[in-house]
């Protein structure tokens, strides 16, 4: 879980330096603060983490550049959904075959609870990919990328909670720098939304 929660806390960061380079986002002084704190925090997590780092990497950066490509991509919300389904779907029914045919009584089909299990994870999958997908589209590459942050967080109470997993110095210490690096985001873009209202007012 510790390699799944750190990939998602750098896919924020890769979010946002996509969103500088690629779509030319700039970020406000309080907003490049933001990210040194929770770069600092990610520092921290891969001095620990050296021997999954590669599955952390691979995770954040495929993610990033799909969010990228759902940012920029002419296609709704739904159908673009739709169309990567589709794409899916003979790679997925294979997979699902193939575990018919070994027999191991893990896959699909192999047992009436597990295959209800399976069906309702495409559904727990698909609905957060469908509400991505729309917000990238309404709100900054950047804003999204701290938004996402709260994915690890999340992660880091399951493991602590549902698999008792124990809380490391390292850990602790990243949690707490990210979500004050969430806070100084969020308190920028609030500060920023009063100043516009403001002016709507005057």
């Amino acid at each position: 879980m510790l390699a799944a929660s750190l990939g998602y806390y750098l896919n924020p960061l890769v979010n946002v330096m996509l969103g500088m380079l690629v779509l030319g986002e700039r970020l406000s002084r309080l907003q490049m603060l933001a990210v040194a704190i929770a770069g600092l925090g990610v520092a921290i997590l891969l001095g620990g983490a050296l021997d999954t780092l590669w599955i952390s990497l691979t995770l954040a950066t495929t993610f990033g550049l799909y969010g990228l490509i759902r940012k920029i991509a002419p296609v709704g919300s739904l159908p673009g959904l739709a169309i990567e389904t589709t794409l899916l779907l003979p790679l997925a029914a294979a997979a699902a075959l193939y575990y018919i045919w070994i027999g191991d009584g893990a896959g699909f089909g192999s047992d009436t609870g597990i295959s209800w299990l399976l069906s309702a994870g495409g559904v727990v999958t698909a609905v957060p990919l469908l509400l991505f997908a729309t917000a990238a589209r309404r709100m900054s590459y950047a804003t999204l990328g701290f938004v996402q942050f709260l994915a690890p967080t999340i992660q880091f109470l399951l493991s602590l909670f549902a698999f008792g997993e124990p809380l490391k110095p390292a850990q602790f210490l990243c949690f707490l720098l990210i979500w004050t690096s969430v806070a100084v985001f969020s308190f920028d873009i609030w500060r920023k939304l009063r100043a516009e209202r403001a002016m709507g007012a005057a």
